[in-house]
C-alpha cells in the first residue's frame, strides 16, 4: 500500500505538471506532504494513534488533497496574467475563493462522515478510512487559503512566467481542441435544455442498469490461503477425526499448487486471518485445516475443485473448503434463523427449510443446529417396584451416576502433582445397553422386606436409548434454529438466497403462529452494515443542502448542486455496469464519497458565473468566458483525482476496486456536467426569472 500511494503522488504530480506547468506542480508537490503532515499533527493532537492512520484514507484523499491547492494557484496565475501584482493576486484569490473552496470542502466532509461514525463492526473496519480522509480535506483547505497562494505569489516574484513559453511553462495548450471545446459551449449554451438532456442520458442509463447488477455486498480476497472445516457426526471420536484427517492432508497434497495443510483437531485454529471465527472448542467430531498456496496461484479455481474431490472421497464427512473474504465475520454465506418456543417444532420447520435449500442450485452443503442429536439413556422406572424396593428417582439417580460416571475415591502422586482417582464401572460394560440394564442397586430391603439387599436395574425399569438436542441456541433470549447454507468459492450469496426464496415461495412454505424468521450471513451483515452506514445521512444531507443555501443565498442555485450529486449517482452505478464490478459495501462507500467530490467543481464554476454581473444578466459569451476560464483546473483537479484512485484500481484484493471505479467513473462524467450542464441550467434560470438575480428576495 505504501508503494501504491508513492506511486499515485507521484502521478498526480506528474498530470499537474503536463497541466499546469512546472511552477503549479512545484507548489502542488509541498502541498502534498505538507497536507499529511497536517494529517499526523491532528491525529497527534485529537489523541488518535499514529498506527491507526489509514493508508488506504491517504490513497483515497490523494487526489482531493491538491484540488483546492490546483485552483489556488489557477486562480492566481489568471489575475498574474491580466497584469495585477502578486499580492493583488493572491488577495483577490483568497477572497473570491475563499467561500466556495470553504462550502465544498464542508460538503465533502459530511458526505465522509457517515464513513467515520458508523457505529459497530462496520465503523470498526472503515472508520479510520473516514477520520483520514476528513482531516486531509481540512489540511488541504487550510493550506489552500495560506501557504499555497503566498507561495505562488512569491515564486512569481521571484521568477514571473512568461507570456509566450513551452507547456513545461504554462501547461498543455492546443489551438484546434480549445477551438472545439469553444463551438461546442457555444452549441450547448445557445440550447440549453437541449444539452442538459444530452448531459442527463449517461446518468438515466446508470440508474437503469443498476437493476441488473450483482449483489456482492463483502468481495473475497484472493490471499495465497484458504482454510478447511472438517465434521464428522456428533457421535465420532477424536481418534477417527484424526485418522480422517491425515488421510485428508494426504488427499489435498496431492496436487502441486498447495504448499503445505495445517489442521487443528477438535478446535478451530489459532487467528491467522481478521474475519475468521474462532467458536469451536472441545469438539472431537471437528477439525479445521489452514491451506497454503504455492506463489502465483489463484485460489478460487483450486477450492472449487477441492470441495468437489472432497465430497467424493469423504462422504461420511461433512466438508467446507472455504475463501478467505472481507468484512464483518459470519458462519455461513446464507443463513436463516427460525425462532419458536417449542423444539421439536422448530426442529421440524427447519428441516423442511433445509430440505428446500439443499435442492437450489449451487448449494453444496446444508447445516442446521437443532438437528444434530447425541444417544441419550432413558429410564423408564415403574412407581410400585420402586415403592417395594424401598428406592425413589432420587436414590437411584444417584447410584447410577456413581457405577456409570464414577466417584473419586483417593488421589495418587505422580512426581509433583496429585492425581485424582476415579472409580467407576468398566468401560466395556457402561457402552453395553444390556449391562446397564443388569447393574445392581443398593435397596434398603429386598423384595421379601426381611432384609437388606440389592436390586437389579431390570427389576425396577426399562433402560433405553433416545435421541437428545446436542444444544438449545438462543439469540436475544429466544430459542432459534439456524439453517446454515454453503457455496462454491466465487459464488455470490445474493443470487442463490433469491432462487431459495424463490423456491420456498413456490413450496407454500409458511410459519405456525408465534413462529417468525431473519436472515443472518451475509444478508444479515449487510442489513447491519447499511443500517449502521446509512443511520446518520438523513441529518448530513440536510447540512450538505443548507450549507450549499447559505453558500449561494439561493435555494434554486443550490438546487442545481443537489442535481448534479444526484446525477454523479448514476454515473458512478454506470461505471459499475460498464466494468462488470457487482455492488456492494464498498461501492456504496465510492457512492458515499462521490456525493461529496463531485460536487466541488460544480460548486466552483457555478460560484465563478455567479460573481459576473455579465453572466447574472444571461450573457451567454460571458457564460463561456467564464466556464473556459475554469476549465483548466476543472479538469487538472478531475485528471489528479482519478489518478490519485490508480493504486486502488490496481488492488489485487479485489476489494477496493469498485469503490474507486465508482468515483473514478462519477467524476469522469462529472467534469461534463460541471463544464456543460451546470452553465446551461444556469442559463435557463436566469432567461427564466427574466435576467434577475438568482438571490433570495
Amino acid at each position: 500500500m505504501l508503494a501504491n500511494l508513492g506511486m499515485g503522488a507521484a502521478l498526480v504530480i506528474g498530470i499537474t505538471l503536463i497541466i499546469m506547468g512546472w511552477k503549479s506542480s512545484l507548489i502542488v508537490g509541498t502541498a502534498l506532504p505538507l497536507s499529511v503532515l497536517m494529517v499526523f499533527g491532528s491525529m497527534k493532537v485529537l489523541g488518535v494513534p499514529l498506527h491507526q492512520i489509514s493508508v488506504t484514507g491517504l490513497i483515497i484523499a490523494l487526489g482531493l488533497l491538491i484540488d483546492n491547492a490546483i485552483i489556488v494557484v489557477d486562480e492566481v496565475q489568471t489575475y498574474l496574467q491580466e497584469g495585477l501584482s502578486p499580492q493583488e493576486a493572491v488577495t483577490t484569490t483568497v477572497r473570491h475563493i475563499f467561500v466556495p473552496l470553504l462550502a465544498s470542502t464542508f460538503t465533502t466532509v459530511l458526505a465522509f462522515l457517515p464513513i467515520a461514525t458508523a457505529p459497530g463492526g462496520t465503523g470498526e473496519f472503515t472508520g479510520t478510512i473516514g477520520v483520514t480522509v476528513i482531516l486531509a480535506l481540512i489540511s488541504s483547505l487550510v493550506l489552500a487559503l495560506t501557504v499555497i497562494p503566498a507561495l505562488a505569489g512569491r515564486l512569481h516574484h521571484w521568477k514571473p512566467t512568461p507570456a509566450s513559453g513551452g507547456w513545461w511553462q504554462k501547461g498543455f495548450s492546443h489551438r484546434p481542441l480549445s477551438q472545439a471545446y469553444s463551438w461546442s459551449l457555444d452549441r450547448t449554451l445557445s440550447r440549453p435544455l437541449l444539452g442538459m438532456a444530452l448531459i442527463c442520458i449517461l446518468p438515466l442509463w446508470g440508474f437503469m442498469s443498476s437493476a441488473h447488477l450483482q449483489q456482492q455486498f463483502f468481495p473475497p480476497t484472493d490471499r495465497g490461503q484458504f482454510y478447511l472445516n472438517f465434521e464428522l457426526p456428533i457421535q465420532a471420536s477424536l481418534q477417527q477425526t484424526q485418522s480422517q484427517v491425515t488421510q485428508a492432508r494426504e488427499f489435498i497434497l496431492r496436487h502441486p499448487e498447495i504448499a503445505d495443510v495445517h489442521w487443528f483437531i477438535g478446535k478451530s485454529a489459532p487467528p491467522f486471518y481478521y474475519n475468521v471465527l474462532q467458536n469451536r472448542e472441545n469438539s472431537p467430531n471437528y477439525a479445521q485445516g489452514i491451506v497454503q498456496l504455492q506463489k502465483n496461484v489463484k485460489s478460487g479455481p483450486l477450492i472449487r475443485t477441492l470441495q468437489q474431490e472432497l465430497d467424493r472421497a469423504f462422504p461420511e464427512a461433512q466438508i467446507i473448503v472455504r475463501q478467505l473474504e472481507q468484512g464483518p465475520p459470519f458462519d455461513a454465506p446464507i443463513e436463516l434463523r427460525l425462532y419458536g418456543s417449542d423444539l421439536d417444532r422448530l426442529r421440524e420447520l427447519g428441516d423442511r427449510l433445509r430440505a428446500e435449500l439443499a435442492k437450489t442450485p449451487n448449494v453444496i452443503h446444508t447445516r442446521a443446529n437443532l438437528t444434530e442429536t447425541l444417544p441419550k439413556l432413558a429410564l423408564n422406572l415403574d412407581e410400585e417396584q420402586l415403592r417395594l424396593a424401598g428406592l425413589d428417582k432420587t436414590t437411584i439417580g444417584r447410584q447410577l451416576d456413581t457405577s456409570l460416571e464414577g466417584m473419586v475415591g483417593g488421589s495418587i502422586l505422580e512426581g509433583t502433582e496429585e492425581l485424582p482417582v476415579r472409580v467407576r464401572t468398566l468401560g466395556a460394560k457402561r457402552g453395553d445397553l444390556g449391562e446397564i440394564a443388569s447393574l445392581t442397586l443398593l435397596s434398603p430391603r429386598n423384595s421379601d422386606r426381611s432384609s437388606n439387599g440389592v436390586v437389579p436395574l431390570s427389576a425396577v425399569g426399562n433402560v433405553g436409548i433416545v435421541p437428545d438436542v446436542v444444544t438449545i441456541s438462543r439469540r436475544n433470549g429466544k430459542r432459534v434454529n439456524t439453517v446454515q447454507g454453503f457455496i462454491p468459492a466465487g459464488m455470490l450469496p445474493a443470487k442463490v438466497l433469491t432462487d431459495f426464496e424463490h423456491r420456498l415461495a413456490a413450496s407454500d412454505f409458511t410459519l405456525p403462529p408465534g413462529y417468525f424468521w431473519d436472515f443472518g450471513g451475509e444478508e444479515g451483515e449487510r442489513s447491519d452494515a447499511l443500517s449502521n452506514l446509512i443511520s446518520t445521512v438523513g441529518v448530513l444531507i440536510i447540512l450538505m443542502i443548507a450549507t450549499l443555501v447559505l453558500t449561494f443565498s439561493s435555494f434554486r442555485l443550490a438546487g442545481i448542486i443537489v442535481m448534479v450529486a444526484i446525477l454523479s449517482v448514476g454515473l458512478g452505478l454506470g461505471s459499475l455496469a460498464v466494468f462488470n464490478y457487482p455492488f456492494g459495501f464498498t461501492a456504496i462507500l465510492g457512492m458515499i464519497g462521490l456525493l461529496g467530490v463531485v460536487v466541488n467543481d460544480s460548486i466552483v464554476v457555478l460560484s465563478s458565473l455567479n460573481h459576473d454581473p455579465k453572466v447574472r444578466q444571461g450573457n451567454r459569451r460571458a457564460v463561456r468566458k467564464v466556464v473556459i476560464r475554469a476549465t483548466r483546473h476543472v479538469i487538472a483537479t478531475t485528471l489528479t483525482t482519478v489518478i490519485g484512485f490508480t493504486p486502488l484500481l490496481l488492488d489485487a484484493s479485489g476489494f477496493w476496486p469498485p469503490l474507486a471505479i465508482t468515483i473514478v467513473g462519477g467524476l469522469g462524467g462529472a467534469t461534463l456536467i460541471a463544464l456543460y450542464f451546470v452553465p446551461s441550467v444556469y442559463l435557463l434560470l436566469q432567461r427564466l426569472g427574466g435576467g434577475k438575480d438568482l438571490y433570495f428576495n
